[in-house]
């Protein structure tokens, strides 16, 4: 089925972010945008999510407008809500505020009812040589592979 094979990634947020939990949350959508993410035409490099009023939302995820789309089309960087359980909602409401963590998204995804999800992550945000650390890793990591492949 061709709805597996969307999966949109947030490289950025593995890169400035130390991941503590994962949750995959609904995303509440308007008409045209969940046509353009089956096309895979989203990005999630700058979003981040917030609480406002007890309820979870994503700022920043861009999803771009549907090609075929006419006068009523949607914007494309808007505010959307995040669906989850309340339990769910207040564990993480109450980390943010208490230990200043963050929650990012890191992958959108079509589940395989069809539905769209987006994966976050409840995390904690690197410093410069921690990051410097990760990139040093990942190049002996490439060497290593590099090196085994000649042999």
């Amino acid at each position: 089925m061709a709805a597996n094979k969307i999966n949109i990634k947030n490289k950025r947020a593995f890169f400035d972010f130390e991941i503590l939990e994962k949750y995959v949350a609904g995303i509440q959508l308007a008409g045209t945008e969940i046509k353009s993410i089956r096309m895979g035409k989203a990005s999630l490099v700058d979003a981040y999510c917030f609480f406002l009023r007890n309820e979870l939302w994503v700022k920043g995820m861009n999803i771009s407008e549907y090609f075929y789309g006419t006068y009523n089309n949607h914007q494309p960087v808007r505010e959307r809500k995040l669906l989850l359980q309340r339990k769910e909602l207040y564990k993480l409401e109450r980390k943010t505020k208490e230990s200043g963590l963050t929650i990012v998204p890191l992958r959108l995804f079509i589940n395989e009812r069809g539905l769209a999800k987006i994966e976050l992550a409840l995390a904690k945000g690197k410093k410069q040589h921690d990051k410097r650390e990760t990139l040093k890793q990942k190049d002996a990591r490439r060497e290593m592979d590099r090196v085994t492949k000649k042999y």
